[in-house]
């Protein structure tokens, strides 16, 4: 192989430095991960081969030639495809507008139907989208498919390189699938990839190489067949970390959260479930399945069609129409989109920690008091607290969300994928606080599309598979395989019911 990209001492501050001294080669036709913790400078990397950011020094060859592109469209022209891990797609659009925005087909001034959509369709068949109308709005597609779409428009620019920023955070194991199937052709047709992800069991699945960054510094770079995912965390740490904290200390005879006959819309079918006090909840099931939306109408967020909620000890029963009424009630809820539902993202933590408990603080007064603890026990990497929200990581960022329920101090909190884009040093750290809720008496909801996830860290587990509950497992009883047998069991019963 030969050297495709080099990159010799590369610097980049902004409040702080952010890259020092930084190194980096990638071949044609490997595939180079770079990990680390957030913060540690992976996607300002990206950002600066982008065309996004300016570097502050360094040096950057593209083939032997200078790299410096101005804007993301002209390091698209010279060979350099970003696709971000947050998603970019303007939702009234179609797909195919999407796909082909800065480049329409068009002739006299006049954008080509026709010629659009045999482009679209040429793109979307490149990822197993082929089915999809190029003209549906891009805003009605799911997560997993807008993803895909995302791809889709990066495979179709004539690149050189890729950069892949968390690119399966939000995709099935078949979506995935689909993915590393396109990466390896990309890999055999002599592209470069460089693949940022949190997922240490990806890397040896995709990757040839590894880069562990810290504090903006490349530690070591190493082939990736042999390594360990404790190995890779503790370069990224820094330090060893401890093992999560051991299960099974609820107290089975006080229920704090009781959820009886639950539905909403057709996504929550009868749902019933309860948590015990001091107990983690794991909620698992496909995508689609109803996970997210019993959340989200438990909390007042999406219309109850029927069921009750009591909560506390003695039980009570909660009369919850919104969220306000929720927190109230003494249930607190992380959203699966933080940036979406959980932040104010031109704000900072001293704000955004805030929010549920105003009038606590306008009477007792000292917000950054309050806050700054918080930010040193989550180890929220900020330069204050009121760095905006938008400038720091997807990790330092769902801390924060965290941060703004430990100081309401709710009874119950309800998370939905509270690791999702987060680094394998930050799911520890998140980990070990949730086993720390649980054994200070609070209740716990967790809902995760990681079934090792759940096993780690809950004390039960239920599966819900087309909108309702169809099993629930003990930590003696549960393993990945039946997590996803019963994942599939309402789809099951469904077919066999159209069938007779």
């Amino acid at each position: 192989m030969s050297v495709l990209l080099k990159v010799e001492s590369l610097n980049k501050s902004f409040a702080a430095p952010v890259l020092v001294d930084f190194d980096f080669s990638l071949q044609k036709g490997e595939t180079h991960a770079l990990v680390g913790g957030n913060g540690a400078g992976k996607s300002t990397f990206a950002n600066i081969l982008a065309g996004l950011v300016a570097r502050d020094s360094g040096n950057i060859l593209l083939q032997d030639i200078q790299h410096a592109p101005r804007s993301r469209r002209e390091a698209q022209k010279l060979g350099v495809t970003l696709m971000l891990q947050e998603l970019h797609l303007v939702p009234t659009l179609s797909i195919a507008e999407n796909l082909f925005l800065h480049r329409l087909p068009a002739r006299w001034g006049f954008v080509s139907r026709n010629r659009l959509e045999e482009q679209a369709q040429q793109a979307l068949a490149r990822v197993g989208l082929e089915s999809l109308d190029p003209f549906t709005p891009a805003g009605n597609l799911g997560i997993g498919r807008q993803q895909l779409v995302v791809l889709a428009g990066a495979l179709a620019e004539e690149c050189k390189v890729i950069i892949l920023d968390e690119p399966t955070a939000a995709l099935t194991a078949k979506e995935t699938e689909i993915l590393f199937s396109h990466l390896h052709r990309l890999r055999t047709e002599g592209k470069g990839i460089i693949y940022v992800s949190h997922r240490m069991e990806e890397l040896r699945e995709i990757a040839d190489t590894v880069s562990v960054l810290r504090d903006g510094r490349r530690i070591v770079t190493m082939p990736t067949a042999g390594t360990t995912t404790p190995q890779l965390v503790s370069l990224m740490a820094g330090r060893e970390l401890a093992a999560a904290a051991a299960v099974g200390t609820h107290k089975k005879d006080r229920v704090a959260l009781r959820v009886k006959n639950l539905s909403s819309g057709q996504s929550v079918q009868d749902v019933s479930f309860q948590v015990f006090e001091g107990e983690i909840f794991g909620i698992s099931g496909l995508v689609g399945a109803g996970r997210t939306e019993t959340l989200r109408a438990i909390f007042g967020a999406d219309k109850r069609d029927s069921g009750s909620i009591e909560i506390g000890q003695p039980l009570r029963q909660a009369t919850i129409s919104q969220p306000s009424d929720a927190v109230r009630a003494g249930i607190g809820h992380i959203p699966e989109d933080r940036k979406q539902d959980g932040l104010l993202l031109p704000h900072g933590m001293r704000v955004n920690a805030t929010l549920a408990c105003l009038r606590g603080i306008f009477i007792g007064g000292g917000e950054s008091k309050k806050v700054e603890p918080l930010r040193d026990r989550l180890e929220i990497r900020c330069n204050d607290v009121d760095q905006p929200a938008h400038t720091l990581s997807g990790g330092n960022q769902q801390k924060i969300v965290l941060s703004r329920w430990l100081l309401r101090d709710v009874e119950v909190l309800m998370l939905d994928e509270p690791t999702r884009g987060v680094d394998a040093a930050a799911k520890a750290t998140i980990y070990h606080l949730l086993r720390e809720l649980a054994k200070s008496g609070k209740s716990l909801v967790v809902v995760s599309s990681e079934a090792e996830e759940l096993m780690a860290i809950c004390d039960r587990i239920a599966v819900m598979s087309a909108g309702r509950i169809v099993r629930e497992f003990t930590p003696d009883e549960w393993s990945a395989e039946k997590l996803t047998q019963a994942a599939f069991q309402g789809h099951t019963k469904k077919t066999e019911a159209l069938s007779t």
